[in-house]
Formats: C-alpha cells, structure tokens, sequence
C-alpha cells in the first residue's frame, strides 16, 4: 500500500491557526455564555434519571458555535464562504433548536422535524451524499445527517463525553482533509476541534457548565455535513463511504446500542430515558465517570485510526478493516446487552 507525500507546513498551518483562534475564542466566552445561562435561568436542574446532583447552567454549546463561526468567518478563505452557506444556515438551525429546547423544552419528534429541515437545507444548497445517482442519495443524506445529530445529542450524558468525541473526530477530518488536499473540510474540522477543546476546559468532571442541546445538536449536524464533504476521488465510493462512519463509530455505536435494547425491552427508544448508554455501562463496570469517558475517547482514538487507514488502503485491506470493526462492534453489543446487564430504565 502507497501513502502519499507528507502533508507540507504550508497546508497545516492554517488548520493551526483556525483551531488555536478557536480554542481561544471558546476558552473567552465559555464562561460568558455560563453567566448569560444563570442570569437567564436556562439551568439542568438534579433528576433521578440524571448524574449531577447540583443545577449546572447550560449554554455552553452557545460559546462552541460562537468560537466555531467567529474563527471561520475571520480566518477562513473568502473564496468558499458561497460553499459553507447551507452548512452556516442548517448549523445556526440546530443551535436555535437547542437554544429553545434548553430553555422551554421540546418534544422528540419536534427535534426531529428540525433536524430534516436542516437536512433538506444541506441537500439545496449542493451537499449531499453521491453514492447511488438516484433519489436514494437524498433519502440517505437526510438519514445520515439526523442520525448524526441525534447521536450526539444522546451521547451528552456524562461530563466531558460529547464534546470530547467531537473533538477526536473533528481531530481525525481535519487529519483526513489534509491528506486528501481538500483546505474547506480542513478549516471546518480544525475549528470545531478548537471550540470543542476550549469548552471542554469547563466541562470535565465536575463541569461548571453543559453545552446542552444548543452544542450536542450543533456538534452533530456538523460533523455530519463534514463527513458528506469529505471527498476521497482517487478511491471507489464502495470503500470511502466507510470512511467518516468509522470516525462517528463511538456515536453510533451508542444510538445503535440505546434504539435496540430499549425495542427489546419494548420501551419507545425516542421518548424513553435511561441509563443504558455505552457511558453508563462502563461507569458500572469501572466503578467511575470519568474512566468510562476516558475508556469512550479510546475506543473513538481507534476506529479514527482505522478510519486513516481506510482511506489509502486497497479496496480488500478495506473490507478487511470494516469487517472486523463490524464484528467487534457486534460483540461488543452482546457483551453489554446480556452479559454485562444491568440495564436501567430510568
């Protein structure tokens, strides 16, 4: 298997300067955007359903979107700002979302309603999946892009888990984007690994604040436009679709893992709560938070390798790889479903 060359200084720098004036940003208005949450009274208050046992403000996703956008918009190129409108507009579109539900609360299926909005929103302005040629490339963006959010917005279940994985994967696109040459995927991924990074200085075990369905819903809708952008034309699209699945492995995983066990236990997997996620899992099983979020950056750190080597090897070696992350993932679900029980339903 041929690699290419390596990336040149040239192509890295800028990835560095968006997620350093990122990082900055977030770390800036984090606590800003914790204040306005108090002052406003957009507060997760103690459940029995819930880990923390103390009102956290929320918000925290706000200072995410508002790092990402600020570095983009000021060190981004000019000449692809017509490209990213759609992903602008669907993005702004799910942190509003957020924002209310955070506030007021929404229901499931209204969330969803929103998520296919931002989806078709995608799909008119030009990004979408090319894999078939025909009405099922829309069908499947929009199944991509709601999944991707709703993982998201489900795995933010423990301090420091989403943000953290969206920044292992937006690490990983940003590593991708430069391998493959493509600046736009690069500037988006590396700025996301930024604000992530920033915010994640107030959100690991205990956090001061939570990023809320204004960040968890953000954070998903872009990585899933990010991985609709990211673009390998030199290999066959029957191989480079694995590609940003494997980087989202961890998220979907987890939704899988979630939707299917709570079918079994004839529970409605959208409306049901519970602590049956990957996280909760292990904390059981390790007797900590924090070493389960730890153990979750591990797991989304190797399938974002696998990811890298996908993407420039063969098309056999790449069966290979996704087979076997299939099979593990598969028993990976059995020996938390059934024989490491446990499952909580509330």
């Amino acid at each position: 298997m041929d690699f290419p060359r390596a990336p040149t200084f040239d192509i890295i720098t800028p990835y560095m300067l968006m997620a350093a004036s990122a990082l900055v940003l977030a770390i800036g208005s984090t606590p800003v955007m914790r204040q306005v949450a108090l002052r406003l009274g957009v507060i997760d208050a103690p459940a029995a359903r819930k880990i923390h046992t103390s009102p956290v403000p929320l918000l925290g996703g706000a200072a995410i979107y508002i790092a990402f956008i600020v570095a983009l918009l000021w060190f981004g190129e000019r000449r692809y700002i017509n490209e990213v409108v759609g992903i602008f507009i669907g993005a702004t579109l799910m942190s509003l979302v957020g924002v209310v539900d955070d506030k007021w609360g929404l229901g499931s299926y209204i969330k969803l309603g929103g998520q296919a909005l931002a989806a078709a929103i995608l799909i008119y302005s030009g990004v979408q999946i090319h894999l078939f040629g025909t009405w099922l490339d829309y069908a499947l963006t929009v199944a991509w892009v709601v999944g991707i959010t709703n993982a998201f917005n489900l795995l933010d279940n423990m301090d420091g888990l989403s943000g953290g994985v969206a920044m292992i994967a937006a690490v990983y696109f940003t590593l991708l984007a430069t391998i493959g040459h493509q600046y736009l995927v690069g500037t988006l991924a590396a700025a996301l690994a930024g604000a992530c990074a920033g915010f994640l200085i107030y959100n690991w075990s205990p956090a001061q604040v939570f990023m809320g369905d204004t960040g968890s819903l953000f954070l998903g809708f872009l990585l899933a436009a990010v991985g609709i952008k990211l673009r390998f034309p030199a290999n066959s699209d029957t191989i480079t679709w694995m590609i940003p699945v494997l980087v989202l492995a961890l998220p979907i995983f987890d939704t899988t893992l979630v939707f299917i066990s709570r079918l079994r236990r004839g529970k409605n997997p959208l409306t049901t709560p519970g602590k049956d996620h990957i996280s909760h899992r292990l904390a059981q099983l390790t007797g900590s938070r924090s070493e389960a979020v730890l153990i979750c950056y591990l797991i989304a750190g190797a399938v974002g390798l696998s990811a890298v080597f996908v993407a420039e090897a063969n098309p056999n070696e790449a069966r290979i790889v996704g087979a076997s992350v299939l099979f593990v993932a598969l028993y990976g679900w059995w020996w938390l479903e059934f024989r490491k029980g446990g499952v909580k339903s509330s």
